[in-house]
């Protein structure tokens, strides 16, 4: 039996007029509803797909910050959310989310500074992540350690995790989902890395070709590049730059 937190989310476009940039999106345009059938869901695509809008909209819909964070965090630095996340419909499951975060690398800063701002003492927020202020430590240090010590069985969305990370932390972050997700916890994650992909038996939609639809890891654009330059990196460079 599926016990995801989001299980199926529906969008009326009927709402959405016929001159908005999103009906120019063509994967997401065509999108009326969508499963979440795994623990692991995979939003993958070329840039100016969809991914992250269908992303965001689904978090705000579920009751997240924008700017991403936790659903009791309310600020706002910018107001640049789309209208699909009025027009998104969710079908939750029974179980409520002991944990929830919606990651976004672009304001992770921001998340961390309110957050900060709301402890006291301040002792306390440097002894959760282990003695060091978030700002002390690097992008990809912060994010990971305020993941993993903050780690509840519930639903976390991710819009692209790797871009503070080295390949090292990606399977770092790897093993930490897989871990979460054994316990009971969704993870929805717009990725173009090849590492965080690869968890097995997770779901991948994919957004190329002007279709939302679920493809395999291996036919995935970020593991073909990548495989293709790994195995044979000077002929791969020769036929690029020659073109």
């Amino acid at each position: 039996m599926n016990e995801n937190y989001i299980q199926r989310i529906f969008i009326d476009w009927v709402e959405i007029s016929d001159d908005s940039y999103l009906k120019k999106i063509t994967a997401i345009s065509r999108l009326k509803c969508l499963d979440f059938d795994n623990r692991i869901t995979y939003f993958v695509g070329e840039n100016g797909t969809g991914k992250s809008t269908l992303l965001e909209a689904i978090a705000v819909s579920y009751g997240f910050n924008p700017e991403g964070g936790t659903i009791n965090y309310n600020f706002s630095t910018y107001d640049d959310v789309s209208e699909l996340s009025n027009v998104v419909r969710i079908s939750k499951g029974y179980r409520r989310p002991k944990g929830n975060f919606f990651f976004r690398a672009e304001s992770f800063f921001n998340v961390e500074l309110e957050e900060y701002r709301d402890i006291t003492p301040k002792e306390v927020f440097y002894e959760r992540y282990g003695g060091k202020s978030l700002h002390e430590q690097s992008h990809g240090e912060s994010f990971l350690s305020f993941f993993q010590n903050n780690r509840k069985d519930g639903l976390y969305i991710m819009d692209e995790p790797e871009a503070a990370l080295s390949p090292q932390r990606q399977l770092t972050l790897l093993i930490q989902i897989a871990k979460m997700t054994e316990e009971g916890s969704q993870f929805i994650i717009a990725t173009h890395s090849p590492i965080l992909l690869g968890i097995p038996g997770a779901s991948i939609y994919s957004f190329d070709n002007g279709e939302v639809s679920l493809c395999n890891y291996e036919d995935t654009e970020c593991y073909t590049i990548m495989k293709l330059f790994i195995n044979d990196r000077e002929l791969f460079l020769h036929r690029l730059l020659n073109e």
